[in-house]
């Protein structure tokens, strides 16, 4: 089975890549990067960016789930980010600055 991918450009131009799941997947215990998203005239819009450092556990009961399916998010967007939690920081606030997701309550 082959694993679908997408890129996702933060606000400093550094393209991220991730996995793609329907929502609801059930994730390994690792950390790393998420993002609800939902496809808007065919292209991927983010409805909520986060990082975690469990994604297992932080995606499996996610308080913003239910405002992103509200803008359409039927997808998570998951990769398993290594540097600790500053880098997971880092990359959530680059993609946040530039997508502005209608969920994320931060940078606002």
């Amino acid at each position: 089975m082959t694993t679908q991918t997408a890129r996702w450009q933060g606000q400093s131009g550094r393209i991220y890549d991730y996995e793609v799941f329907p929502i609801g997947t059930t994730f390994v215990e690792k950390p790393g990067n998420y993002i609800f998203a939902a496809v808007s005239g065919g292209m991927w819009k983010a409805c909520y960016i986060g990082q975690t450092e469990n994604l297992k556990d932080r995606l499996g009961d996610h308080e913003k789930e239910a405002c992103a399916k509200r803008h359409g998010a039927t997808y998570i967007h998951a990769h398993v980010t290594t540097g600790g939690e500053a880098a997971r920081k880092a990359e959530e606030e680059d993609l946040i600055r530039l997508h502005k997701p209608p969920c994320n309550d931060q940078l606002k």
